[in-house]
């Protein structure tokens, strides 16, 4: 259970960074509420998935899949750019993530 309450952490994390690009520096109240909202709910499941996992290996994946997750929203949302190189360092994300996931003794 402790890897669904990490994933779900981490996809809460994305949320949380694309919701303070739309509150424009907390100026905006909508998204400003929903970004402290989807805060407390990622560091909430962070803090399950820490009862069983070990720190380092937990606290590495949650961000990375709010790395992973914010790119590929920037891209589509904002019209971040596209490039190989910028691809490339996310692909060696995904696979570092992947791997403390199969490394993991829990």
């Amino acid at each position: 259970m402790a890897w669904i309450y990490l994933l779900i952490a981490g996809l809460f994390e994305v949320g949380w960074a694309i919701s303070i690009k739309y509150s424009q520096g907390f100026t905006r109240l909508g998204p400003s509420v929903a970004t402290i909202a989807l805060m407390i709910l990622s560091f909430g499941f962070l803090s399950r998935a820490l009862r069983t996992l070990p720190l380092g290996t937990a606290y590495t994946i949650w961000t990375g899949i709010g790395a992973i997750g914010t790119v590929f929203l920037g891209i589509i949302l904002f019209q971040e750019p596209i490039e190989v190189r910028r691809l490339t360092c996310i692909g060696l994300i995904v696979i570092g993530v992947i791997g403390l996931r199969l490394v993991s003794p829990h």
